[in-house]
């Protein structure tokens, strides 16, 4: 083996592609050509004198050496950015590149100002910043952290507990009028819907009544949409009943473009956390990210510790 030709660059290309399981989606990571990504790959195997990932026709997969050299590069790249934030906490200047994923309703409404103000405070900060509501894998993505909403299965995440997103049924003022109040959960039957294809369970609503005693009513799918940003202009169009976070559409409570339905009856509330890859919080930039976003939602519109 020639030490001299395992390389930093190549062994970041090797642990890429060994997670994202594609030469040209860890080209469009990085901003370079796919030759460059093969490349470093091929160059890594030669002076390791064996074959680290297999390619087929099918795709690609870790030979079993390729398997073990994976998780020692994964910690020896920790080790090498771990050497140098001590040397930012030792400047007190943070450095380096974070990159978050969030849901893209609350991305877009609150999350991308809180980044902003993160970065004014500490310009040398590079924000990446993903919006999406499907619930990736933050190791194969790259990512350092993720906002998400609702109950989270075990993993090797680190997950830090924000809070719980309090939930309220509410349509348009027009819709009301043209359609009728409902009175009763029962009611809600008869009426219009919108709802989250991408929420669990979202084609039921369970009610608790002021009397605490609990209703379960089936949320029709007249419509149905996958954007929180889409179902909040739906409500403003009068396109039906929906059940919103209260961050999502606080504002146009204010202004009185939409009430709240069935106001005496609650909604579980959401989870609210943040989530943290393997490792990442040891790094002072991604820690102090994560101290940040939390105080700043807990401060949103319906959110409880």
């Amino acid at each position: 083996m020639d030490r001299s030709d395992v390389t930093l660059e190549r062994m970041r290309s090797f642990v890429r592609v060994a997670e994202r399981g594609s030469f040209s989606a860890v080209a469009r990571e990085m901003g370079v050509g796919q030759a460059t990504v093969s490349r470093h790959v091929a160059e890594l195997e030669q002076a390791l004198g064996t074959t680290l990932i297999n390619r087929t026709t099918r795709g690609l997969s870790l030979t079993p050496e390729g398997g073990r050299y994976h998780e020692d590069a994964r910690a020896v790249l920790r080790l090498v950015e771990e050497a140098g934030e001590g040397l930012y906490r030792a400047s007190d200047a943070l450095s380096g590149s974070v990159r978050v994923s969030c849901t893209a309703a609350l991305g877009v409404r609150h999350v991308a100002r809180a980044l902003f103000a993160f970065q004014d405070r500490h310009p040398r900060v590079e924000i990446d910043l993903k919006l999406t509501d499907t619930r990736i894998d933050l190791v194969q993505e790259a990512a350092d952290i993720a906002i998400r909403l609702g109950t989270l299965a075990d993993s090797s995440m680190q997950r830090k507990h924000v809070g719980l997103s309090r939930r309220i049924l509410v349509a348009s003022r027009d819709y009301l009028e043209r359609h009728g109040t409902p009175t009763s959960p029962d009611d809600l039957r008869h009426h219009r819907t919108i709802r989250m294809s991408n929420v669990a369970d979202s084609g039921t609503l369970v009610l608790q009544g002021p009397d605490r005693s609990m209703a379960t009513v089936p949320f029709g799918d007249r419509l149905l949409l996958d954007h929180g940003l889409a179902a909040r202009e739906a409500i403003v169009q009068g396109r039906g009943i929906a059940p919103a976070h209260l961050w999502l559409i606080d504002d146009l409570l204010d202004i009185g473009a939409i009430v709240k339905v069935l106001p005496d009856h609650r909604l579980e509330p959401v989870p609210l956390s943040i989530l943290a890859a393997p490792g990442r919080l040891r790094i002072q930039r991604v820690r102090l990210l994560v101290d940040s976003l939390t105080a700043f939602l807990r401060g949103l519109p319906g959110v409880a510790n």
